[in-house]
């Protein structure tokens, strides 16, 4: 009898256990469901949220017409083998520039990048919009009306606006490797430079963009960000700019050539002003007896480079464009 208590004891306390088990077994196995529905939910939406300068944009499926609203966001789009449907005009070469015209056959122009055309963008039909801070602030609930909009920021920081592409047309692995290369070929320069000027690297430049008007020496933007990247210090007027958070300095007076001093130039004009006045104002500034005084005209480190690649395109072709530049300028080889 004792022996069947026992039993009949332990039998009754085994089944309450039984039932905690399965319990807890259904609600795990809810939970499950619950997760992969979700992610199949997920999946069937294929919604990806992207968080950018003025919110997060909630882009549903792989975005296939696209409009970019900054000049380095359409030399991205390229980059990452997108034609846009829709693109602002270019600043000079118009309406698109030369290094991307045949990658955009078929792109339409929607005005430019200060004032972009929203009526002819809505009717593109865009399931994705690029826009930049500095100039589509103000217009951006607009543009979230037609379409999800991502906005850069800033506009000249090229590997910023790879990256919010990339991530905004699922493209994220592609723009990494993008940005992988680029960081080698930043080293590779920079390693060659050291082999070839020893003590001498890193140089001061300055980058003199001389118009019929003035001349502005770039401290930062574009040109001035990369210079900075690949290696290249400021000199004491420069730091002074930067300082003050300008991204360049406006010579008026050649007697302030003395502060556009460095070890090295590269020069560009402006591609869309009338060429006597740009020839006059060439000859004004370099052929001043101050100007033959400056270092790196002594030492005939002068570099004519293109204004696009330089300054105008601000996008992930147009900054490897301005490495080659660099590598030519120092006849270095690069590596393969």
């Amino acid at each position: 009898m004792r022996f069947i208590k026992e039993y009949i004891n332990a039998r009754l306390l085994y089944f309450p256990a039984i039932f905690i088990f399965m319990f807890l077994a259904v609600g795990c196995g809810e939970d499950e469901i619950d997760d992969e529905e979700e992610t199949q939910e997920s999946e069937e939406n294929n919604v990806i949220e992207v968080e950018h300068a003025l919110g997060t944009a909630e882009i549903e499926g792989d975005p296939e017409r696209v409009v970019t609203l900054h000049q380095g966001a359409t030399d991205t789009a390229v980059a990452l083998d997108i034609v846009p449907v829709g693109a602002v005009e270019s600043w000079v070469e118009q309406p698109m520039y030369e290094y991307l015209r045949d990658d955009l056959e078929g792109a339409e122009i929607v005005g430019d990048e200060t004032q972009p055309n929203l009526e002819e963008i809505a009717a593109l039909e865009p399931d994705l919009i690029v826009g930049t801070l500095s100039r589509h602030e103000e217009v951006h609930d607009q543009l979230e009306a037609i379409a999800p909009t991502v906005i850069t920021d800033p506009i000249n920081d090229f590997q910023h606006t790879l990256e919010i592409m990339g991530e905004a047309t699922k493209q994220q692995d592609k723009a990494d490797q993008m940005l992988r290369d680029w960081e080698d070929r930043v080293a590779d320069f920079q390693s060659r430079m050291e082999e070839d000027l020893g003590d001498d690297w890193p140089l001061t430049a300055s980058v003199l963009n001389i118009r019929s008007d003035q001349v502005r020496m770039f401290t930062g933007g574009f040109p001035g960000g990369i210079l900075q990247e690949v290696g290249f210090t400021h000199t004491e007027s420069q730091e002074e700019a930067i300082d003050d958070e300008e991204d360049f300095l406006e010579f008026t007076n050649t007697e302030a050539i003395p502060e556009m001093d460095a070890e090295v130039f590269f020069i560009f004009t402006q591609g869309n002003q009338d060429e006597d006045e740009l020839e006059a104002a060439m000859a004004n500034w370099t052929d001043h007896p101050l100007w033959d005084e400056l270092e790196a005209v002594r030492n005939d480190d002068v570099n004519m480079v293109d204004e696009v690649a330089w300054n105008m395109g601000g996008g992930y072709i147009a900054a490897n464009q301005m490495l080659d530049d660099l590598y030519d300028a120092f006849d270095l080889e690069e590596e393969d």
